[in-house]
């Protein structure tokens, strides 16, 4: 999937269907001059729908498309015959789809499951007829009741990204080579910050025909958890992933402080981001002899507090099956 194809946040107009009016129909027939009432009930309103598809991966197709609109519901007819409700509309959306309120930046509601369906919009109910309102001292009401409008609102769709992996790290730390070598996605690839502007999705292949999902999330700046760089933009598609996997470049001028200011973005952003699985990746360490490897094993084991880590070099092909071992390890602990 191409950057300019994958769209994580867009605003929709929707209006559901105004409900039917019910029927002050009279019955006639031949040889019944004055029959009694028998109009029927109007037909419910289209609703809003959204509904899960877990074949979607981007809301892309809401980029241009922007207003909905449901079907009105049909009027109530002679012989008691209710209108035809009107059409649903139905919103199909990626799994992780989050909806909010666009004026009061509320929740509504999430879609985490395939098929799932939610109402964003109730269609209006159809009035009844006038046969419900007779009655031993009003046997021929004349009167039915007209059917309730229906709603419109705009509502922001978010998309949070649902990988099992999220790469974190500070921008130009080769996250995007690593997804390039582990997985058959082709980000772009430069060298200068914030080449990465949309999340990336790859599929990893282990061993014994395994796999699961890595994500390249645009890269964190100090500052991140406040809006600054791309802020909010990717730090929300970090809440779907199993597993974090720092990625911190060797010829970093401190790699531990460097981590400590990606822990403590996510800290800020939400505390629970810290509850995952984390793994440390050292990357271009095809740079390193043994002997300086051997003095920095030693600083990050003080340095990191029991964060597991390891070394690994993307172009160098280094350490890249252990890194799968280790993150399908954590995946299925």
């Amino acid at each position: 999937m191409t950057e300019g194809n994958f769209v994580d946040y867009v605003k929709v107009h929707v209006a559901s269907g105004n409900g039917g009016k019910g029927s002050a129909h009279l019955h006639r027939e031949k040889y019944v001059a004055k029959g009694g009432p028998d109009g029927g009930d109007g037909g419910r309103g289209g609703h809003v729908i959204l509904k899960g598809n877990k074949n979607l991966w981007t809301l892309i197709h809401y980029k241009f498309k922007k207003h909905f609109k449901a079907g009105h519901g049909e009027h109530g007819s002679k012989n008691r015959s209710t209108g035809a409700d009107g059409e649903d509309v139905y919103l199909e959306v990626p799994l992780g789809t989050v909806v909010r309120d666009t004026e009061t930046n509320k929740v509504l509601f999430e879609i985490t499951d395939d098929q799932e369906e939610k109402i964003i919009l109730e269609g209006g109910k159809g009035g009844r007829g006038n046969w419900h309102f007779k009655s031993p001292t009003n046997q021929t009401p004349r009167y039915a009741q007209p059917g309730i409008p229906g709603g419109e609102t705009q509502v922001t769709l978010e998309l949070k990204v649902l990988a099992d992996v999220g790469l974190v790290g500070f921008p130009n730390a080769g996250k995007s080579t690593l997804l390039s070598v582990m997985t058959s996605a082709k980000p772009k690839i430069a060298d200068y910050e914030f080449t990465t502007l949309k999340p990336n999705l790859g599929i990893v292949q282990h061993r014994d025909f395994s796999s699961f999902v890595m994500a390249d999330i645009p890269g964190i700046i100090e500052g991140a958890a406040e809006g600054k760089g791309l802020g909010h933009y990717f730090l929300r598609h970090i809440e779907r992933n199993a597993t974090l996997l720092f990625l911190i470049p060797a010829d970093s001028n401190d790699i531990s402080k460097e981590y400590e200011i990606l822990l403590d973005e996510l800290r800020r952003y939400n505390p629970e981001l810290l509850d995952k699985d984390r793994l440390v990746a050292i990357s271009k360490c095809d740079m390193l002899d043994e002997e300086l490897m051997a003095e920095m094993k030693v600083e990050l084991d003080k340095d990191l507090k029991g964060t597991p880590y390891l070394f690994i070099s993307s172009v160098a092909q280094m350490g890249i099956q252990e890194l799968k071992d280790k993150l399908w390890a954590l995946l299925n602990d």
